[in-house]
């Protein structure tokens, strides 16, 4: 038997209690979650718009709560993400600071990109830090520069077989879209997403490869679609591309 840290903060363990009961009810109102953690509504709808914001619950036409994708996507395994990041920070520094935008590095696990370092950039109007967050990968730049990598058969295993995250046994509109999204970044070299997971929001990304060629990760520029336009995304593409070889994930460490 567990017990209680002495020290345990209550604002903590009630989100983390919350979490639980999201996993294992499967929805969850302001009211019920009030009534659940025994603290006020305001306290319950706090931590709830906290759950949203970092993707660990999503609230749905009722006004209630479900699992968010960071409750269902799996981990990445055991890919050294932190040595990721210490060793692209970098360049993606530089990258940040030469396209005037934010830069992120996010790994792809089954149909969904997790974003894992983001170097933020300088401007008022930018796009935040998005670490942690899970998103689906057809729709992402840096989902659509990885997915663009696979065979035709591990995509159709990807996309067209049965699963309960909401990203599995795509329409075949969507599956043809995705095709044609692929088969353009492939022929561009980045991929380009123009609003197609956030409103006025625009990114290219590229894929960030390990020394033996294979993909592990990928690299995206993002910003508001006001300074993004159709020019200045070729112009970050095609800039991107010539960052390629700086952009190389760290050997693997010895067993």
């Amino acid at each position: 038997m567990r017990n209680r840290p002495a020290y345990g903060q209550s604002s903590v363990d009630n989100a983390l209690l919350l979490l639980h009961i999201l996993r294992d009810q499967g929805i969850v109102s302001v009211s019920q979650a009030a009534e659940l953690l025994g603290v006020a509504r305001s306290t319950a709808h706090r931590l709830l718009a906290m759950l949203v914001y970092r993707d660990f619950a999503v609230e749905n036409d009722e006004n209630k709560y479900v699992p968010g994708p960071s409750l269902y996507v799996a981990a990445v395994e055991h890919r050294p993400t932190g040595e990721y990041n210490t060793h692209l920070r970098p360049v993606m520094t530089r990258i940040a600071t030469e396209t005037g935008e934010t830069v992120q590095l996010a790994v792809r696990t089954g149909r969904w990109v997790r974003f894992i370092a983001t170097v933020e950039s300088a401007q008022a109007i930018r796009v935040g830090d998005r670490r942690g967050v899970a998103l689906p990968a057809r729709l992402t730049a840096a989902g659509r520069a990885i997915l663009a990598e696979l065979s035709p058969p591990h995509l159709r295993s990807l996309y067209q077989t049965p699963g309960n995250d909401g990203e599995a046994g795509l329409s075949n509109p969507q599956w043809q879209r995705l095709g044609r999204e692929l088969e353009l970044t492939r022929h561009r070299g980045y991929a380009v997403n123009a609003g197609d997971t956030e409103e006025g929001l625009h990114a290219i990304g590229i894929a960030v490869r390990a020394a033996d060629g294979s993909v592990g990760a990928a690299l995206a520029v993002a910003g508001p679609a006001t300074r993004l336009g159709e020019g200045r995304i070729a112009q970050i593409g095609a800039y991107l591309l010539t960052q390629a070889d700086h952009l190389r994930l760290p050997a693997a460490r010895p067993e």
